[in-house]
């Protein structure tokens, strides 16, 4: 039996301790950590039966690396996918900026858009895919979404689509589980290592739908220090 331990909801803040521990005293890198939570999330969809095409939605910082891998790990197992960044690629830094350049290296589709407005062939794409992975934002996120990211929820949310959000939902405060202004609907939320602070706000399960903890092969020793035994 697993001894992994049972963890406690986490804040925005311990979710970064928690990483940036992994590598100062563990020697973990971000790359590896990105890769397990971008398979993990991919092999959670690929349970639920689906048949594809996926359109996978990204922002510019870890959240969308995650996206990159996922996009990956489903193109292996032969699921058609549609990779959209909302920034330009070289507006990605660090371990993102890696794994889109994986991605582009493995010929996966790449459509940038940077800036609105919203091109048309964006609604079909969303409209047309079996499911959508949300990918734009992470637990970092606080302050009102605006802009394109905002156009960009909002389109989703009309499509009538089935999403996976990536760790939370879009436009989710991860320690209130209070809308940014807008906000993903999510149908199932992939999040990593524990369940964040916001997911015990009873109104967060609107936006998290059903919610699966995955994880991304930190030590058992560095866990235990978040466990819910504590």
């Amino acid at each position: 039996m697993s001894d992994r331990p049972r963890l406690r909801a986490l804040t925005r803040q311990e979710v970064r301790a928690i990483d940036q521990r992994a590598w100062d005293e563990y020697r973990i890198p971000g790359l590896v950590l990105m890769e397990n939570a971008g398979r993990g999330a991919a092999e959670a969809l690929l349970r639920r039966g689906v048949n594809g095409p996926v359109a996978i939605c990204c922002g510019k910082g870890h959240n969308g690396g995650d996206g990159f891998v996922i996009a990956r790990h489903l193109n292996q197992a032969g699921i058609d996918i549609e990779i959209w960044l909302f920034a330009a690629g070289s507006m990605l830094s660090g371990d993102a900026l890696a794994n889109y350049e994986i991605a582009k290296r493995c010929g996966l589709t790449i459509h940038e858009q940077p800036a609105a407005p919203l091109p048309d062939r964006y609604s079909h794409a969303i409209s047309a895919a079996d499911w959508v992975v949300d990918a734009l934002l992470g637990t970092g996120a606080q302050g009102e979404v605006m802009g394109l990211l905002r156009e960009v929820i909002q389109a989703i949310n009309a499509s009538g689509t089935k999403v996976l959000a990536v760790d939370l939902p879009s436009g989710l405060d991860a320690d209130t589980g209070r809308a940014l202004g807008v906000c993903i609907k999510a149908n199932y939320t992939v999040t990593f290592v524990a369940r964040k602070l916001g997911f015990d706000n009873s109104e967060s399960v609107q936006w998290t739908g059903e919610v699966e903890v995955a994880d991304i092969g930190l030590p058992r020793r560095l866990l235990r220090e978040w466990s819910s035994s504590q």
